[in-house]
């Protein structure tokens, strides 16, 4: 149980990360890739980092969207990156690529810690 826990927070923490030290590389650089190109995909095109904002429901769904990405949501927000610029066209595909990004680390997250506990391959 304690390696399962470990691999999923590790895997919250930095896309890969838990399915790397479970030593699966394949799936390892995949979900790095993929989701890091998302998240700077979604800064690239305008996107914004919301801030912890818990004054209403959407703030908090949107932070903890965001918040998801872990390191990369975290280090980006600190430096004053991702402030978004609302008047580009592609400023809501920027947002929902972020969005994406935290979402999907989140259920890479699980499947660390399904393939520790020995539910998955």
């Amino acid at each position: 149980m304690g390696k399962a826990v470990t691999a999923a927070l590790l895997a919250l923490l930095l896309p890969g990360l838990g399915h790397a030290i479970l030593r699966k590389w394949d799936r390892a650089l995949v979900f790095l890739g993929a989701i890091c190109l998302m998240f700077f995909i979604g800064l690239h095109i305008h996107g914004r980092l919301f801030s912890p904002d818990f004054s209403d429901l959407f703030a908090i769904l949107k932070f903890i969207a965001d918040a998801g990405n872990g390191l990369l949501y975290w280090g980006c927000w600190l430096k004053g990156m991702g402030l978004g610029e609302p008047t580009a066209y592609t400023f809501d595909y920027g947002n929902v690529f972020i969005y994406v990004a935290g979402l999907l680390n989140m259920l890479v997250a699980v499947d660390a810690f399904d393939i520790a506990m020995g539910r998955k391959p």
